[in-house]
């Protein structure tokens, strides 16, 4: 049976299990090595990672086979991901870029994401191939008089720069106070600069990275260190990144945690995407930011959960924003894929333009998210799981339940909104205490 690799954000899974042992890793890059190829004839591929202590390890073997296939290999290092996707968007210099990270997840696990210099995210074809060369493991003769050449991008971090300058206005946030949670990843370097550029003072937190600090009770999935700093330092805003930087979690000048759904809300107030007939979220998208759209005459469009398939409904309804409420924020004018620092500057240039630094923008259904470990996933819509959730669906007064396993993680994900919390709350604990007796 073929292999499946690829999950809602490329290939993510713990150090040492496949694919990420040395056999395993070794066929996959020879693998993509060989769609490269394919694709883009004599490819120019960017490489960045981010600071686990295996990206050096994967980065090598990955060169490794590319250049034994006649690439030109462009290693920016530790760099964001979105750094990748703007060089690839707004320069010819590079066919594809590959990211060596696996996010939110972390220090033990890794993970390999593939971006076209065209299309932004692979298509799934894309992804189908390169598991089909893998799944053949055909090893292709080396041709040893054209071998590929490796090279260093010593100002990716300029280069990123100078293509997010000019959607902003000099100096903008002089005066302006904001604390980065860096997450001790692949931002822990760039955003301090690009806010310090535009004239703000910045507090920097979980930015020395050692290698096996990355998302360690910090960054976008633990901000309570942010909210504790933005109320200390009395700062106007907080944002906390995710170890690879494509998302963004922020905090009001009082403390207060600010999810996508409240981002994608303040944005779509922007010049840019003020008269946008709709914007693009997510099955797991509040109804409050339903209500709060439908109030400015704008449709909410959901997707299933991940930033691809916003991405994808974007291009197809040809619309500027979406984004998930984890903190993936999507806007095409600048970019078809999330940018966790582009979308913190979009977020003070709306406040900045206002002087208004609440940030507040709707009221929110309660919503009770529980994660529950499993060993193995089944088809939800068998029984028993299927009678399960419709009979605590109909327990609801007035919300929604959604049931879904993680793209990326041994976790199936109960999520249920009512109008109240506590009856939300009853009604999550009893579903997900029962499927997790049926899952393991």
């Amino acid at each position: 049976m073929k292999q499946t690799l690829f999950g809602t954000d490329g290939v993510r899974s713990t150090v040492g299990s496949a694919p990420f042992t040395l056999s395993q890793l070794s066929r996959f890059a020879v693998a993509v090595a060989q769609w490269t190829q394919k694709k883009y004839a004599r490819p120019r591929i960017l490489i960045a990672q981010d600071t686990r202590s295996s990206c050096d390890w994967i980065a090598t073997t990955i060169q490794s086979a590319l250049l034994a296939h006649g690439t030109q290999v462009f290693a920016a290092h530790v760099a964001p991901t979105p750094l990748v996707g703007a060089l690839l968007h707004h320069t010819t210099q590079f066919d594809c870029g590959i990211i060596i990270s696996a996010s939110h997840n972390p220090h033990t696990d890794n993970g390999i994401k593939l971006v076209d210099a065209h299309s932004g995210k692979l298509s799934p074809e894309d992804e189908q191939e390169i598991e089909e060369l893998f799944a053949l493991g055909i090893q292709s003769n080396i041709n040893y008089a054209q071998l590929g050449t490796l090279h260093t991008v010593a100002d990716a971090h300029e280069q990123y720069t100078a293509i997010i300058r000019p959607f902003f206005e000099t100096d903008f946030l002089r005066g302006i106070t904001v604390v980065l949670d860096c997450a001790n990843g692949a931002t822990h370097a760039i955003a301090p600069h690009i806010f310090t550029a535009f004239g703000a003072r910045v507090i920097t937190i979980n930015a020395k990275p050692n290698g096996t600090n990355i998302n360690d009770v910090c960054g976008a999935l633990h901000p309570e260190q942010l909210q504790e700093a933005v109320v200390t330092h009395n700062a106007h805003a907080g944002f906390a990144f995710d170890g690879d930087g494509d998302r963004v979690i922020a905090v009001n000048k009082h403390g207060v945690l600010k999810n996508g759904d409240d981002i994608l809300a303040l944005l779509s107030t922007h010049p840019h995407y003020r008269d946008e007939p709709a914007i693009v979220g997510t099955i797991m998208s509040n109804e409050g930011f339903a209500t709060f759209l439908k109030k400015q005459n704008k449709a909410l469009i959901r997707t299933p959960v991940g930033d691809k398939y916003v991405g994808a409904a974007l291009k197809k309804e040809n619309l500027l924003l979406g984004g998930e409420q984890s903190g993936h924020i999507i806007m095409r004018d600048y970019l078809p894929t999330g940018d966790g620092i582009f979308t913190a500057l979009r977020i003070c240039q709306v406040m900045a333009t206002s002087n208004v630094w609440d940030f507040e923008t709707f009221i929110q259904f309660p919503q009770i998210l529980i994660n529950v470990p499993i060993t193995h996933k089944c088809d939800l819509a068998q029984q028993p799981f299927d009678q399960l959730i419709k009979y605590h669906e109909g327990q609801l007064e007035q919300g929604r339940l959604i049931v879904r396993y993680s793209g990326t993680e041994l976790l199936l994900r109960v999520m249920v909104e009512d109008i109240n919390v506590n009856h939300a709350q009853t009604i999550g604990t009893a579903l997900a205490c029962a499927l997790e007796k049926e899952l393991n």
